[in-house]
């Protein structure tokens, strides 16, 4: 069983920073891509950014100038560090995760719970 497990949401002030962290536990064989995904409420779920298991990175284009992923292979954790936040970046932020399982070849996509942001004007 795989678990995806997000730390690091909360509340600040318009203009201040938050890192979220996401670590993937189980029986994991390896992770190719993680990312950063988040839903405001009445909207869709939109992808915030991208990170392969070589370090590549994709960003949506709101957050390329703000917002940083990183990964700690050994340590199965991505991380996103926001600055500059806005009130309109309040959401919940899920993490996902492409990867395989032990007993099995195929590659499969797991999310996270989900960690509440929310940016105060």
């Amino acid at each position: 069983q795989v678990q995806l497990v997000e730390s690091g949401g909360g509340l600040v002030q318009a203009g201040g920073s938050l890192r979220l962290s996401c670590a993937a536990s189980g029986s994991i064989i390896i992770i190719n891509g993680m990312g950063w995904y988040r839903q405001a409420p009445g909207k869709q779920r939109e992808l915030v950014a991208q990170i392969t298991s070589d370090g590549r990175t994709n960003y949506a284009d709101a957050m390329k100038d703000r917002f940083t992923i990183s990964r700690d292979n050994a340590k199965n954790t991505v991380y996103l560090q926001m600055n500059s936040l806005k009130p309109e970046d309040t959401a919940v932020y899920y993490c996902a995760a492409t990867l395989q399982q032990g007993g099995s070849t195929a590659w499969k996509a797991y999310w996270g719970q989900g960690t509440q942001v929310t940016v105060s004007s």
